[in-house]
């Protein structure tokens, strides 16, 4: 057994030489004579393998399978050529090719050259105008629309790869699967040519043997007319059977091949049994239609046979598939009991979704592609969005109807826990005034669920007029998509686990790993990166330049293990990216300071334990600030500028926290996140 085995790795080691080997023999052979002995032997060969490659195209359950068969045809085409010659030679010197030959033009033919001629242009009629023509149309036809179907193929792969159906992995073997596709129908569309050439080619050598092999016994063996021509007609004819048998059996096999190009389910013997006899009613009215026309008059022995075969059969499939229904109900009832029964069926209502979108059942409508509703695509655009933005792989996004809520509601869930909502009108656009607009605009009035500012529902015969009068008109997907990404930056410090921390650590190993060895997990723990990568997208810093978050962290770790230390180093890291958030396109940046009172005041309540730091203000003084600090963003926005705070490093992310809870969206910056060129205008000081 290990004998054989090592022979067929032999084997297959050296299939490369064995190959190159036998396309020269049969070049040589169009030129050398070959022995009789040799050619019977070949002819055989040939026989054999073209048998061998219709029972694998029969066999194979995909055509990419058999993707070296457009270059396997055209080398059997070579070497039915290379025996046609062979043949021929031997012929018109010998009179005599051979045994298998001489058998087909005797015993198969019944030494008739007629019957012999008659049935040789029946097989290439057979082949040449009904399989091969076939074959070439379909060949020609799945390879155009193969081509034409690649960039649907390939946008559909990048959809399901943003969409976290499918990973990088899956997504690559798709594509490499898309144009091996490709390849494998564009080769069998030129392939499908050497058959119909073959064809062609055979009616031309027996006619040209036919003539040769008269003239020569005739002038040169003084053989009489009728011996040459019984003689030479016989061994032509059997010769031409001998080649066209195999390339008969070629060209079904390509034809197969071809025709199951959508069919991937089973082999064609499985796929024809239960495609045709999984119908019990058409076999029983054929096995009618066979017992009438015996009845009228057709012979009655094979129709009557035929007729109680295709109805006994009808009987039985139509009695299994009975049987198969009452099984297959009884085992659904028996898991629906055993699932009720289990202790563990409650396991699956323990899996809380990350994010999730509920929506009444008007709301349908945006969803259903059928209805024209374009929200799941939005949704991927969402994590696309989100990836490229903040720097963090989303979960996927559930989305599901909620009888319990109101038909035109919708809420949003992070693990759980509804977080925000709204309502639509699925048959109106809304409508924002940008605070130039002429008030005139008739329409339901609402609050845009993202921002919540002043709208307006309006039909769509008013849509342009709107648009007209300054309104920003968006339809009701985009106002639920633009709701969704505000909640996924507002809250991406809940959503970032530390599993996306790993796979993102995972695939920043890839390109850096010295980084990574340093850090994780000798220094810090996946844990406390993933706290540190929280921290700043609490305060919506993109972590998207992981390398220098990894880098700036692996420099301060050693000195200190406090996470919101560790942040605010990696801040400084970051200042770039951070401060380009704020300024204007005049490199200005409008902020509101603290009066040194203020930051000595945080200063002095710093407490620091063992598990960290925290703030304690006196209550009165907390709310001085509070209320001096509304003040002042009250005046920053009526000039039109977004509320910033700039302050010393060392009391920011305790300032932050101090102001967190009343001013959630307060951007909050320390000297050390400034740029050399950056023009601070001071709008106000916060003092008490």
């Amino acid at each position: 057994m290990a004998s054989e085995q090592v022979a067929t790795i032999r084997w297959y080691k050296n299939s490369d030489i064995i190959v190159a080997a036998a396309v020269i023999g049969m070049i040589v052979m169009m030129v050398i004579p070959v022995p009789t002995f040799i050619l019977d032997f070949l002819l055989t060969v040939n026989i054999t393998f073209s048998l061998i490659i219709l029972l694998v195209g029969m066999y194979n359950n995909d055509p990419l399978q058999f993707s070296s068969f457009p270059s396997l045809l055209l080398i059997m085409t070579l070497f039915r050529l290379s025996l046609n010659v062979s043949s021929t030679r031997l012929i018109l010197l010998n009179g005599y090719a051979g045994e298998i030959i001489t058998t087909f033009g005797q015993f198969v033919l019944g030494g008739s050259p007629v019957v012999g001629f008659v049935i040789f242009l029946i097989l290439v009629v057979i082949q040449f105008i009904v399989i091969t023509k076939g074959a070439e149309r379909v060949a020609e036809v799945v390879a155009r629309f193969t081509l034409d179907a690649m960039p649907g193929k390939q946008m559909s792969i990048d959809a399901d790869l943003n969409a976290g159906l499918i990973t990088d992995k899956e997504a690559i073997e798709r594509r490499e699967r898309i144009q091996k596709e490709a390849d494998f129908y564009g080769a069998m569309d030129g392939a499908s040519k050497f058959i119909k050439g073959d064809a062609i080619a055979a009616i031309v050598i027996v006619i040209i043997n036919i003539i040769g092999g008269f003239t020569i016994g005739v002038l040169q063996k003084k053989l009489s007319m009728l011996e040459a021509l019984n003689t030479y007609t016989i061994l032509t004819v059997g010769e031409g059977l001998v080649a066209q048998i195999p390339a008969l059996l070629i060209s079904t096999g390509a034809g197969i091949t071809i025709t199951r190009a959508a069919s991937s389910d089973g082999n064609l013997g499985q796929q024809m049994s239960s495609q045709l006899l999984n119908r019990p009613r058409v076999l029983a009215i054929a096995a009618a239609a066979l017992a009438l026309l015996a009845v009228l008059g057709m012979p009655r022995v094979p129709f009557f046979t035929l007729a109680a075969v295709v109805g006994i059969t009808a009987y039985g499939m139509k009695r299994t598939q009975d049987e198969q229904k009452i099984q297959t109900l009884e085992r659904e009832q028996d898991q629906e009991v055993e699932e009720i029964r289990k202790p563990e069926n409650v396991i699956s209502l323990l899996q809380v979704d990350v994010l999730e979108l509920e929506m009444g059942y008007s709301l349908i409508p945006l969803v259903d592609v059928n209805q024209g509703g374009d929200l799941l695509d939005r949704v991927v655009m969402i994590r696309r969005q989100c990836a490229l933005e903040l720097g963090i792989i989303l979960p996927p996004i559930r989305m599901r109807d909620n009888m319990q809520l109101k038909p035109n509601s919708y809420v949003i869930k992070i693990k759980g826990v509804e977080v925000a909502g709204g309502e639509l009108m699925v048959d109106h656009y809304l409508a924002m005034s940008s605070g130039l607009t002429e008030d005139g605009l008739t329409g339901i009035d609402t609050i845009e669920p993202a921002f919540g500012l002043p709208a307006k529902w309006i039909t769509n015969n008013l849509r342009e007029q709107a648009e007209l009068s300054g309104y920003t008109v968006v339809d009701p997907s985009s106002v639920v998509a633009t709701h969704l990404t505000e909640v996924i930056k507002s809250h991406a410090h809940e959503v970032l686990g530390r599993q996306d921390v790993q796979n993102l650590l995972d695939l920043t190993k890839k390109t850096h790993p010295a980084v990574l060895d340093e850090l994780v997990p000798s220094l810090l723990t996946v844990g406390e990166v993933q706290k540190v990568m929280a921290g700043l997208l609490r305060e919506r810093v993109p972590v998207r330049d992981l390398v220098s978050i990894l880098e700036a962290l692996a420099d301060n770790a050693r000195a200190t293990k406090d996470i919101d230390m560790l942040t605010e180093y990696v801040r400084q890291a970051l200042a770039r990216n951070i401060i380009r958030q704020y300024v204007d396109s005049n490199d200005a940046l409008h902020v509101i300071t603290l009066d040194p009172v203020v930051e000595q005041l945080i200063r002095d309540s710093i407490q620091y334990t063992d598990h960290g730091s925290y703030i304690a203000v006196d209550p009165e003084k907390a709310q001085m600030i509070a209320q001096r600090l509304s003040a002042m963003i009250e005046q920053v926005s009526e000039q039109g500028h977004q509320p910033i705070v700039l302050c010393a490093p060392v009391v920011r992310i305790y300032f932050k926290k101090l102001t967190e809870k009343l001013f959630p969206g307060l951007a909050v910056l320390s000297y050390n996140e400034l740029e050399g060129r950056i023009n601070v205008q001071s709008l106000g000081v916060v003092n008490i």
